[in-house]
C-alpha cells in the first residue's frame, strides 16, 4: 500500500509549499488592489424588536 508510506508524499507537500511561499506568493503580493476601501461614515440602522404573536 504505497499511500501509507509518507516519504514521497511529504516531499511533494514540502516542495509545493516551498514553491508557493518562495515563487508564487511574492508575485501575488505585488498586485495592487483596484478596489481600495473608502472612508465612508458608518450608517447606523435603527432596529426595532420583533413582536411575536404568541407572547
Amino acid at each position: 500500500m504505497p499511500q501509507l508510506n509518507p516519504t514521497p508524499w511529504f516531499f511533494i507537500m514540502l516542495l509545493s509549499w516551498l514553491s508557493f511561499s518562495l515563487l508564487i506568493q511574492p508575485k501575488l503580493i505585488t498586485f495592487t488592489c483596484t478596489n481600495l476601501p473608502s472612508n465612508k461614515a458608518k450608517t447606523i440602522t435603527k432596529t426595532s424588536p420583533w413582536t411575536w404573536p404568541w407572547t
